[in-house]
């Protein structure tokens, strides 16, 4: 029987992604900070893992060793905040995040999977990551670091003959606490949605999936606008 891993299972597309292989029979392990909120998924084992501390690599190990391995590691952690006003906080937490928490968890799942010599690792990134973001710097900037980072390792994976598969989940808007606020966005999607087409790519083995439709073509559109129109652009 496959063993997942998911981190970021407590909401949102993290919860949902679990749920849905959940049925489909696989053994699932989930952590997130919020332990309270994992005990109701129905998952094999719970963990409480902190991206942004220094244990939370040893306690991934530990929840792997529990569930008796991992074939898939799925990374669904991550914060994101309109920052107009730069606003340090939030730029630095943002960072902390998603920059060092993830290179921390993504780290430890490929060198776990270097040493058995098989594995997949799908992690939640962002269309945000395709252009810098006014609105929100830090989110942006940080996106675009995961998906180069993930481009890198698939890159040296492949030139240590390792056989680890690589999914770069790239969601548009979704209909998440991460986005809850005052601000109306547009193209919002269902999580339940974005869970299906998560779990339908990584069963079909993408490199990269832009979910959805519209969000493919709208970032093949932002990818042609020169710079000097696009910093001109108010969003």
């Amino acid at each position: 029987m496959s063993k997942a891993i998911i981190v970021g299972a407590s909401s949102g597309i993290g919860l949902e992604v679990a749920r849905l292989f959940i049925q489909r029979g696989w053994t699932v392990g989930v952590a997130a900070r919020r332990l309270d909120l994992l005990q109701t998924i129905g998952a094999a084992d719970v963990e409480q893992i902190d991206v942004t501390s220094a244990d939370a690599p040893e306690k991934l190990m530990q929840l792997v060793d529990r569930l008796g391995g991992m074939d898939l590691f799925f990374y669904a952690s991550g914060i994101g905040k309109q920052n107009r006003e730069l606003t340090p906080d939030i730029e630095l937490a943002t960072v902390e995040t998603n920059g060092l928490g993830f290179t921390r968890m993504i780290g430890c799942a490929y060198r776990y999977f270097a040493q058995q010599g098989r594995g997949h690792i799908a992690a939640i990134t962002s269309i945000a990551g395709t252009k810098g973001l006014g609105p929100a710097p830090a989110y942006s900037a940080t996106k675009a670091m995961q998906n180069v980072y993930l481009q890198a390792i698939e890159q040296q994976a492949n030139a240590r003959k390792l056989d680890i598969r690589f999914t770069d989940i790239r969601p548009g808007f979704v209909d998440t606490a991460l986005l809850s606020g005052t601000f109306h966005y547009p193209m919002m999607l269902k999580p339940q949605a974005v869970a299906r087409e998560i779990v339908s790519a990584i069963e079909h083995h993408k490199h990269i999936r832009v979910i959805d439709w519209k969000y493919r073509i709208l970032t093949a559109v932002w990818r042609r606008i020169p710079r000097c129109i696009w910093r001109r652009i108010k969003l």
